[in-house]
């Protein structure tokens, strides 16, 4: 890829992150059909794309993160079994995903996920309870969640915060806790993946710094944003629209 399409998709990633409405499909619809690469490498990019707005998450939750370095933080204990968890669903559905050799296939699972990720959305929810209420149950539950969110086109965001509010939890905690677990997933799934073949160090390099510095910038103003907007429409109709693409594309 070129430095513009770099940026351009870095730009897409550190927006999408912080809106339910799946920053990996977003960006593997471009790549899949502006772009003509093969699914395993918009996978791979997808992923690599992510470290950007995890250093952002990082800085941004910095406090958090030093607080756990307590072995008795109750946000530790979630942090370490959501990621344990995590696992279980994600890696054996990484491996499934790489092995789509069609473009057109995969815009159609994009397409059915973001449905789903609309259909999550649209589902009434409210919180009382706060962290220290949280069950292993609980645990177990977001880090399974979490880990669906491989699929491109399931929000990873909209999923966890969607559980824990159903788990009733208080917004505030679940937009916490869900960002604070992306961090080690998207270590782990970066390392699972590596770097894309085909990025040099620089590039690599000026990609995640674009990413960090515009997910950092937008994260406030944007999570404000997604709370007085309903992304379940928008989900669905993208969805729709993309099943449409993929199966015109597939005709000619």
């Amino acid at each position: 890829m070129n430095y513009l399409e770099l940026f351009i998709l870095s730009l897409v990633q550190g927006v999408a992150e912080w809106l339910p409405v799946s920053s990996e499909g977003l960006s593997m619809f471009i790549m899949l059909n502006a772009l003509h690469k093969e699914p395993s490498q918009a996978l791979s990019y997808a992923v690599f794309f992510h470290i950007g707005t995890m250093l952002a998450v990082l800085f941004r939750f910095r406090k958090e993160f030093i607080e756990m370095l307590n072995p008795n933080s109750k946000l530790l204990k979630i942090v370490a079994v959501s990621t344990i968890f995590t696992a279980f669903t994600a890696i054996p559905l990484l491996s499934l995903i790489k092995g789509f050799k069609s473009g057109e296939l995969v815009t159609l699972l994009i397409g059915a996920m973001l449905i789903l990720t609309g259909v999550l959305l649209r589902m009434p929810k409210e919180g009382y309870r706060n962290l220290e209420e949280l069950k292993l149950k609980d645990m177990v539950m977001l880090g399974l969640a979490q880990g669906f969110a491989i699929l491109p086109g399931i929000s990873r965001s909209g999923t966890t915060i969607s559980l824990l509010l159903l788990r009733r939890v208080r917004e505030e905690h679940a937009l916490k806790v869900s960002f604070i677990i992306s961090v080690p997933a998207v270590v782990g799934a970066a390392f699972l993946e590596g770097l894309p073949e085909d990025i040099s160090l620089i590039p690599a390099v000026l990609t995640i710094l674009t990413t960090f510095v515009v997910g950092y910038a937008t994260m406030d103003l944007l999570l404000r944003f997604a709370r007085k907007v309903k992304f379940s429409v928008f989900c669905i109709s993208l969805g729709l629209l993309t099943i449409g693409f993929a199966l015109i594309m597939g005709v000619y």
